[in-house]
């Protein structure tokens, strides 16, 4: 296969990374080409790209082709889309030109609405819905560290019935010779609106009022916050046909006492960074159209929301 790993940081990093560390070492016929910018593109092309993991120890995974254009990349039979989202339009734009029907896009971010983002630029190829744990961040240019997480894709079919001429084989086969852990789910949706309920709660909390996990979970004002987004985060999956587990706020809920004192989401972040793009819309600007779509209420979001903007305008 042509494999394209759209977006070269922490996740692109370490997924691209080990297919890239597969090829190097089993003689693969995969060609593996890796869209990154700037110093990142040009110590991986220089250096090849090293990944730090929590498990293996120093990894040097050098692709066959380093470029920042997509006009570069051989036309794709597989691509993993691991670029932020306020970066998805432009990507799936470059990258248009050389899908074809049978091109499989993967994206690796975060976010309930990315299959329609991603069609919205494009009809062309097969987009299947994923969701991504790893904790990983790119150290310095050239050089991502992978520290936690549970290192797994999560996928499934693409929306719209089923998919008879798709086999996901040869990409399940590939990622297990290449060691990489995944789940492949008939039904993503799930599990993909269930990520999305804690980081887009904690997130817009954290960034709106400037603190971290364990500040927001030892403040009754702010968990209350972040239950009442995380309940209409909920109703707006069921509005959509996705059907979670009956406690999934208090499990939400529970998963930030498991990060170290001081944890910020990447969100936050994000914010923190003066001028800078950030994914506010993803988060935020998704749960009040999909309100308005469902004729459902949101007033915690909201207000969070613009809380965010009044605080960060952009």
């Amino acid at each position: 296969m042509n494999i394209t790993v759209a977006g070269v940081g922490g996740v692109g990093g370490y997924f691209g990374g080990k297919l890239a560390r597969f090829n190097n070492e089993a003689g693969s016929p995969h060609h593996i080409s890796f869209l990154a910018r700037g110093t990142h593109r040009t110590e991986i092309e220089q250096h090849g790209l090293i990944l730090r993991t929590a498990d293996e120890g120093e990894l040097r995974c050098v692709p066959d082709l380093v470029t920042d254009d997509a006009a570069d990349v051989p036309d794709p039979d597989l691509c993993l889309v691991c670029v932020k989202a306020y970066d998805l339009p432009g990507i799936i734009k470059q990258l248009a030109p050389r899908l074809s029907p049978d091109t499989v896009l993967l994206p690796l971010l975060n976010g309930v609405d990315i299959y329609s983002r991603i069609r919205r630029v494009t009809s062309v190829g097969r987009v299947l819905p994923a969701c991504v744990y790893v904790g990983t961040h790119i150290e310095k240019p050239g050089v991502v560290v992978q520290s936690g997480g549970a290192c797994t894709i999560l996928f499934g079919p693409q929306p719209g019935g089923p998919d008879d001429r798709f086999d996901p084989t040869p990409i399940t086969s590939l990622f297990e010779h290449a060691g990489i852990k995944y789940e492949w789910d008939n039904d993503p949706y799930p599990a993909i609106w269930s990520k999305f309920i804690f980081i887009a709660a904690f997130g817009l909390v954290g960034a709106a009022r400037d603190k971290t996990l364990d500040e927001i979970t030892t403040s009754v004002e702010l968990s209350e916050s972040v239950r009442r987004i995380m309940e209409e985060i909920d109703r707006l999956a069921r509005a959509s046909g996705v059907s979670l587990s009956p406690t999934i706020v208090q499990e939400s809920y529970a998963k930030a006492s498991g990060f170290p004192p001081g944890t910020k989401t990447s969100f936050q972040r994000d914010i923190e960074r003066p001028g800078k793009p950030d994914e506010r819309d993803l988060f935020g600007g998704t749960v009040l159209r999909l309100g308005a779509e469902y004729g459902l209420s949101v007033p915690e979001t909201e207000r969070v929301y613009q809380a965010l903007r009044d605080r960060n305008p952009q």
